[in-house]
């Protein structure tokens, strides 16, 4: 089986191949992916080549975990059928000596049906979005968490926090962000300036932005015993003053990737009305664009997500 995928060789060398793919058994699927999206967090730093080592990572790699499209082939034990709509985060399926530490973006996956979560056809590509949307639920998620009273960054995770707060009941959150172009299209929450904001007293702050050096500023910003939640990736080492901390008696949790149940719960949320997807996706282009694709994904400020659409893509 052969199959077109994205092929990152090294920082900023990306194109679309050929690929072998591995057999598939009784318990995989054979999916064919109609839109996978591009992340602005992981997969750039393996763009620029600035990811911090990681366990499995190198190159060549195909990148992506967000991947959306339909059952070809199902195995016998998979309890999946022929034609069935799929979210897929990735997979680990390419012959050869190319990494799918990530492994999403082709045109074509094999993956264990365990993976892989059914999804309204009807979605299209926000289908893409599921783990985005699930991660920001994971950070949400537990026992004795706060919602958010502030979010920073107003990009699609930041987004979809705002959205999940005010679906799980929450008062509406302020949202900071620096760049004017990236203000607009909240929905029953306030997005504003960090500069703009004279608040001291927030009681959960969610970092969304992943921007270094932000640590101190936000522990000034809480209620004591507050707690500010890292859910960005950072590439650079994390650290703060111990002693405005102190006296703030300030917590500081990571929020790491998506766990089964939250694709579980997030898309029970869809489903129901209770979260929209709308309004993230602000590009898409053809598969066969991939390089200017990504290019635009990581440079372009307006860019919020990009999808790439595999249909006609062998």
């Amino acid at each position: 089986m052969q199959t077109t995928a994205v092929i990152l060789h090294g920082a900023r060398d990306l194109g679309l191949e050929s690929l072998g793919l591995t057999a598939p058994g009784p318990e995989d699927l054979v999916v064919e992916v109609t839109h996978s999206g591009i992340s602005t967090g992981t997969e750039k730093l393996f763009w620029t080549g600035t990811m911090p080592p990681f366990p499995g990572m190198g190159y060549p790699l195909v990148p992506g975990y967000e991947a959306a499209g339909h059952v070809v082939e199902a195995g016998a034990h998979s309890g999946f059928r022929v034609g069935e709509a799929v979210f897929v985060p990735g997979a680990n399926c390419f012959a050869g000596n190319v990494r799918g530490l990530f492994g999403g973006a082709a045109r074509h996956l094999v993956t264990r049906a365990a993976r892989v979560s059914r999804i309204d056809a009807g979605m299209g590509p926000e289908g893409a979005l599921l783990a985005l949307a699930a991660t920001a639920r994971h950070a949400l998620a537990g026992f004795n968490i706060a919602l958010p009273d502030l979010i920073v960054g107003h990009g699609t995770l930041g987004r979809l926090l705002a959205r999940l707060t005010i679906a799980a009941g929450g008062k509406p959150p302020t949202v900071w962000e620096t760049n004017p172009q990236r203000r607009s299209g909240a929905t029953g929450y306030v997005v504003i300036s960090p500069e703009d904001d004279p608040r001291r007293d927030y009681r959960a702050i969610y970092d969304a932005s992943g921007a270094k050096g932000l640590l101190d500023q936000l522990v000034m910003r809480l209620a004591k015993g507050g707690e500010v939640v890292l859910a960005g990736f950072y590439t650079e080492p994390v650290a703060f003053a111990f002693p405005p901390a102190f006296m703030k008696e300030a917590r500081i949790r990571i929020a790491s990737e998506w766990a089964p149940e939250d694709l579980v719960a997030t898309r029970a949320l869809i489903e129901s009305g209770a979260l929209s997807l709308a309004g993230l996706i602000t590009h898409t282009r053809p598969a066969a664009d991939a390089a200017q694709a990504y290019r635009t994904a990581f440079t372009d400020a307006g860019c919020l997500k990009m999808i790439l659409d595999w249909k006609g893509q062998a």
